[in-house]
């Protein structure tokens, strides 16, 4: 039987972009013969958002012809995300071919970007140049959910954000999140369009079994923060680290380099995770500790600094044997460039710090507190370990010359005891804090970080105290009971330290004289069931401040607190039947905010908070 004639369509472009009252922009719709096919071809432009013009809408189309349509958008258009259907029918066949078309709002000035954990590499947690919210402008009746940005798992790391990103031709706030069943999405913030999602499991790959351990589960794929730079690649790469289990049982860990508008894999990209460091510690042979990707997780955020990668990994509970890697990578060529393991004669000592990200000074030294481990009392000439083994520390490590090496440490005095206790300073992060001038009028460089023990621990960068085992005095300041366990991290505004312990409340630390005071100035009304909370902070400059805090429950909420007293702006339960639900909690999330929206991982997505007008 001799086949029928038909036709088919083509467009020039596989999306169309938009801002509003900006250019046009224009779609070659192409017409071909199937079959030797003749005649006209009506062809009808549909699924156009509102307030946005398809010039022609209507036109007539041969075998072999082509038609320009012009797509533009008023100046009062609104973000919108759909998809642009090209009909065409001629006698009894219909076809037609379509194209996603994303609309972007007039644009505001100074727009931020959000692209590592907390913000930035001191962990600090706090945008400083939000210029759209306002503590008078977040109430229930005026602030809430916007929209659940859904993903195919649990989203453990902290949402990131670019602003005017530019996606085809006009620019579009994006926002990215990772999933533990090992994806990467992008997302136009403005609309919930999803932009592009990229799987980073190999081939016949699945996310790792969660090996018993319920700290993260039911699989990993991708724990920890990744990292932004806008500079690298054409328009800026996004750096992942993933996990996953091949076809025979095997265990990947994984760097990627995914460019930001595809979200494909950069030349070069991925590179298998693997190490090795001199030691007879856990997990050694023949004089080396082995790294062994399916013993580790990489959990805490990770840091970028002077055109280097940092990974920092952690255990599986406490399923032995493992160490504490701290990793360098080269951010243009991913070639590993340093080691340092942190127990390399003992065990134990991973870098956990519920999510936290590795922080760094302005001199390119790494700060980060390392979880229950070995730790060698005898110490050499210098104060240092003679085993070299660093477990439940406070750890400075220099990356001078491209190596990375311990600089400094602080250890209690109990630190054996504590550790055999599992009573460590390994679970909670650290803020590299801005200067400090003290009674004296001498400027302090401090860092500052708590743990299990109810403590906090504010050391000197310059001179952390080491170890001692009759007392604590070469600590720069310890502040006991204040606060309970810590199982997250602070966040610093306008002098003022935030803490969110176990089953504790929201509390404000400010600085006098560099020094933190013994009980908190202001605190929450409400208090925060395990693993406590991580404040975010947004502002403009020194004014306008408001702490964001997730409560992990079900469902879960998220809190909005003026900065200085800590009085409860706005909650997500406090909109009539539920209107912010936005599912159960999950623990280790920090909000991100960013262009007067407010970003929360789920465990199914992640929820958008912002202006209801």
């Amino acid at each position: 039987m001799k086949p029928q004639p038909d036709f088919s369509l083509s467009t020039s472009t596989t999306s169309i972009s938009l801002s509003a009252g900006g250019p046009a922009q224009s779609v070659t719709v192409t017409a071909a013969a199937v079959n030797g096919f003749s005649g006209p071809i009506n062809v009808t432009v549909t699924g156009v958002p509102a307030e946005v013009t398809a010039t022609p809408s209507v036109f007539t189309l041969n075998a072999g012809s082509s038609q320009a349509v012009s797509f533009s958008a008023a100046s009062s258009a609104a973000a919108a995300g759909a998809t642009v259907q090209f009909q065409g029918v001629a006698g009894g066949s219909s076809h037609n071919v379509s194209s996603p078309i994303l609309v972007s709002p007039v644009v505001v000035l100074n727009r931020t970007d959000w692209i590592t954990y907390h913000f930035d590499n001191a962990r600090t947690g706090l945008n400083p140049n939000e210029i759209q919210l306002a503590p008078s402008l977040v109430t229930s009746s005026r602030f809430g959910l916007l929209r659940i940005l859904p993903v195919d798992g649990k989203v453990d790391a902290q949402p990131l954000y670019l602003s005017q990103l530019m996606v085809g031709q006009q620019p579009h706030n994006v926002v990215f999140a990772v999933s533990e069943h090992g994806s990467v999405y992008a997302f136009e913030a403005d609309t919930g369009y999803q932009v592009w999602h990229t799987s980073i499991l190999g081939p016949g790959e699945t996310p790792s079994d969660d090996h018993g351990c319920g700290q993260i589960s039911p699989e990993i794929g991708i724990t920890s923060t990744p990292v932004i730079d806008r500079k690298a690649g054409p328009k800026g790469t996004i750096f992942v680290v993933g996990m996953s289990e091949d076809s025979s049982g095997g265990y990947h860990q994984r760097l990627h380099a995914l460019d930001v508008i595809t979200g494909r894999e950069v030349a070069g990209s991925p590179v298998e995770i693997h190490a090795t460091y001199p030691g007879s510690g856990a997990g050694s042979s023949n004089g080396q500790v082995i790294f062994d990707p399916g013993q580790y997780a990489e959990r805490a955020g990770l840091l970028l600094m002077n055109g280097v990668l940092y990974l920092g990994f952690t255990s599986h509970c406490d399923e032995n044997p493992y160490t504490g890697w701290l990793m360098a990578y080269s951010e243009s060529t991913l070639k590993q460039t340093s080691v340092l393991n942190l127990t390399p004669n003992g065990s134990e000592g991973s870098i956990w710090m519920a999510g936290g990200g590795l922080a760094a000074d302005s001199s390119g030294n790494i700060y980060f507190l390392d979880a229950n481990g070995s730790f060698d009392t005898t110490l050499n000439s210098k104060g240092f370990p003679t085993q070299g083994d660093l477990g439940n520390g406070f750890i400075k490590v220099s990356t001078a010359h491209g190596e990375l090496s311990v600089a400094d440490y602080f250890e209690p005095f109990d630190t054996v005891d504590l550790s055999n206790s599992d009573v460590d300073l390994g679970s909670g992060g650290v803020i590299v804090l801005p200067d400090q001038t003290d009674a004296s009028g001498k400027t302090r460089h401090l860092a500052v970080g708590a743990g299990k023990n109810q403590t906090i621990y504010l050391v000197d960068r310059e001179n952390m105290g080491k170890f001692n085992p009759n007392g604590n005095s070469a600590i720069y300041q310890e502040v006991d009971g204040a606060i309970g366990g810590v199982w997250s991290k602070p966040a610093y505004f306008n002098g003022t330290v935030y803490y969110g312990a176990v089953d504790d409340t929201l509390k404000a630390f400010p600085f006098t004289k560099a020094k933190l005071p013994a009980s908190p100035a202001a605190q929450s009304a409400n208090s925060f069931p395990y693993p406590g909370t991580i404040p975010s902070v947004s502002a403009l400059n020194a004014t306008n401040g408001i702490v964001w805090a997730v409560e992990n429950s079900s469902p879960a909420v998220l809190h909005a607190y003026a900065a200085k007293t800590l009085q409860e702006l706005y909650n997500s339960n406090q909109a009539p039947n539920g209107r912010d639900h936005f599912g159960d909690g999950n623990k280790f999330i920090a909000p991100a905010i960013a262009d007067g929206k407010v970003f929360v991982g789920t465990p199914s997505g992640v929820a958008e908070f912002g202006s209801l007008k």
